[in-house]
């Protein structure tokens, strides 16, 4: 029951109902039964997986509360390692072994397992840090790792943020409904009309790299660079849309990201930003240490990067190499960039912020979007030596790009998902404009939410409903 199926719309809806209309002392348990129903959609064996590290962090979570003993630590990391094997024997076990010898199972990671294996592990070391005792139950808990809208790919919450908002409302706010229908319907378009749209172009050109003509992988890769934003970014607007209609807040993970004006800007404050803070405060700040000398720092970002590799690089099926070279080169592209912050930041002040420096901070956007860019290859294509054809195919023909482009033949397809990108630019621009936002804002009702028909019409008109499943569902 994907969010961009029918069956999920008619859920969502009659799910929320029943849930403000049921006394308070029952919604917590309609919470987790309806979040419970939604995981078994995908199969019933999730619930299995999810009751493992559910109960971990149930067992391990509850002891840290309660007990103040020098085996605090045991329980903690104990728990956190318990649930980091089985995360590695589902991802990896099979693939490693294969042609070893050894029996291989066929285990794969069921649909969302990373992303609530990582919540829990969240849970029990801020429990080993700084224990919550005033609000936890064990209902809390389970419901916070299971929590429908966001078990499938994130964002990555807190324990202590999601358990305060569960007691803050008794009734329903007309503006939270709202927010949370048009959050979610930008989400859908994001996904159904943009992603889903760009998708079969991606995926036609990128099956045959080595027979593809070079332009055309140039504009695959380009489309890809959307298609993954829209895809990704929709789900979580479409969580967050849905978490609202229940009065909850998920924490914001996407904003806006090619327009950074940084690597740095673009992977820890612009694209995943949850996951981003986890691996900040769960690997970069432990590995760093108080002493925060200049190799430590390096050293920190490459493993947060190579974590980051590993873990898209397991997915049960095969061992991905090149989403490693993917965190490898983001990892070098921070070296570079801190090694020249002060430069840069030299620049920036010499250019100022009149006309030339607005150009400076466009031709920079431009420059970072293109580096991240050209890494996508490598989490895109089908293994490393596919990811590897496209880059060489497309650097040799790099110098006859000009005379290419005349003698291409444009088609419809390719200036209808060139719009596309165009539209969801021109909304993410204006967006990005605090000033342009309060304009829209005290524009009439009736022109404000036009815009919101106006998805509707894009999703009834351009919508694709084939029921194409994340892209991040898979890691």
């Amino acid at each position: 029951m994907l969010f961009n199926s029918l069956g999920f719309l008619l859920f969502l809806p009659l799910v929320v109902l029943v849930f403000w209309l049921l006394p308070q002392r029952f919604r917590l348990t309609w919470m987790l039964a309806i979040s419970l129903g939604f995981y078994a959609s995908f199969g019933a064996s999730n619930l299995g997986y999810l009751a493992v590290v559910a109960g971990v962090a149930l067992v391990a979570g509850r002891y840290l509360l309660q007990h103040d003993s020098r085996h605090r630590k045991l329980a903690a990391w104990g728990g956190v390692g318990a649930i980091l094997a089985l995360l590695f024997v589902l991802r990896y076990y099979d693939p490693l072994v294969a042609g070893t010898g050894l029996p291989t199972h066929g285990l794969t990671a069921p649909a969302g397992f990373s992303f609530y294996a990582f919540m829990a592990i969240a849970l029990l070391i801020d429990r080993y840090r700084a224990p919550d005792r005033s609000r936890a139950g064990a209902a809390e808990d389970v419901t916070f790792i299971a929590w429908f809208p966001r078990i499938l790919a994130g964002p990555i919450q807190r324990v202590r943020p999601f358990v305060r908002e569960l007691g803050k409302r008794a009734h329903p706010k007309p503006a939270f409904l709202a927010l949370g229908a048009q959050l979610f319907l930008w989400g859908l378009v994001k996904k159904a009309v943009v992603a889903d749209n760009l998708a079969p172009f991606v995926d036609r050109t990128y099956a045959i790299p080595e027979f593809a003509v070079p332009l055309e992988l140039i504009i695959a890769t380009y489309f890809f660079a959307f298609q993954v934003y829209c895809d990704f970014s929709g789900y979580t607007d479409m969580a967050r849309g849905a978490s609202l209609m229940f009065g909850l807040k998920l924490p914001e993970n996407f904003k806006r990201p090619y327009f950074s004006g940084s690597i740095g800007e673009f992977w820890s404050r612009r694209w995943h930003i949850t996951l981003a803070d986890w691996f900040r405060d769960y690997v970069y700040y432990p590995f760093v240490g108080e002493h925060r000398t200049a190799f430590r720092m390096y050293a920190g970002i490459m493993l947060v990067f190579l974590l980051s590799g590993i873990w898209h690089a397991g997915l049960g099926y095969g061992i991905g190499w090149g989403f490693l070279v993917w965190g490898v080169l983001n990892g070098l592209l921070l070296w570079v960039e801190r090694a020249l912050r002060a430069p840069r930041r030299r620049l920036a002040e010499t250019v100022g912020d009149g006309a030339a420096g607005m150009l400076y901070r466009v031709f920079v956007s431009v420059l970072v979007f293109h580096l991240i860019m050209v890494t996508w290859i490598f989490f895109r294509a089908g293994d490393l030596s596919d990811a590897l054809t496209v880059l060489t195919r497309i650097w040799t023909a790099l110098p006859e790009i000009p005379s290419l482009i005349g003698r291409y033949p444009f088609t419809a397809e390719h200036r209808f998902l060139a719009g596309l990108i165009a539209a969801l630019l021109l909304v993410e621009l204006v967006l990005e404009r605090k000033t342009w936002v309060r304009r829209l804002a005290a524009l009439p009702r009736g022109v404000r939410w036009s815009a919101w028909y106006a998805c509707l019409f894009a999703l009834i008109l351009l919508g694709r409903w084939q029921g194409e499943s994340f892209v991040y569902m898979q890691f």
